[in-house]
């Protein structure tokens, strides 16, 4: 975990202020949060319940429920129904997950959305969750799991800012 603290403070932090011009150092960019989610069309409590232990089991942080914010009648879900859950990483396991996430992750299990208009995160997601080793043990029970969602947080000004860190940070963009 040090080495990628130290290598973000030192060589990122320099490439930045070397490329863009900032005139204090609390204005440069760093990666703020990780949003991990599962999103179910219905709401099925055992496939809900193993997303749940499934994203506790990769981060090692509780997980929490995302509700239904309006009664949809074609998918016969009521407002405040259970249809996914969801992590905020940040500090410490946030960094974590980011190194395992660059590390572990197969170039062929990721796909990117197509529109990033947002200048201060990038969404992508993962095909299949099970390439975890985590997962993998316990496959029995994590078989049906959906497509992992995963959004990268960031403080940055620009969408040039956004891709020079990712591509500093040895991301796949």
């Amino acid at each position: 975990m040090s080495f990628f603290n130290s290598y973000s403070r030192r060589t990122i932090n320099y490439d930045l202020v070397n490329v863009f011009f900032y005139n204090k150092l609390t204005q440069i960019p760093k990666l703020k949060q990780i949003t991990l989610s599962f999103k179910y069309q219905q709401s099925l409590f055992k496939y809900i319940l193993s997303s749940l232990i499934a994203l506790e089991f990769i981060t090692l942080k509780k997980s929490n429920l995302t509700k239904s914010k309006r009664l949809n009648v074609f998918l016969k879900i009521k407002k405040g129904a259970p249809v996914g859950c969801k992590v905020i990483l940040k500090k410490e396991s946030m960094y974590s997950f980011y190194l395992k996430l660059i590390t572990l992750t197969p170039l062929k299990t990721i796909k990117f959305k197509k529109k990033t208009n947002l200048l201060k995160a990038i969404t992508f997601q993962i095909q299949n969750p099970l390439f975890f080793n985590e997962l993998e043990n316990q496959y029995m029970y994590f078989k049906n799991l959906p497509k992992l969602i995963i959004t990268l947080n960031f403080d940055t000004k620009s969408r040039k800012e956004l891709y020079f860190i990712l591509k500093s940070n040895k991301f796949f963009v």
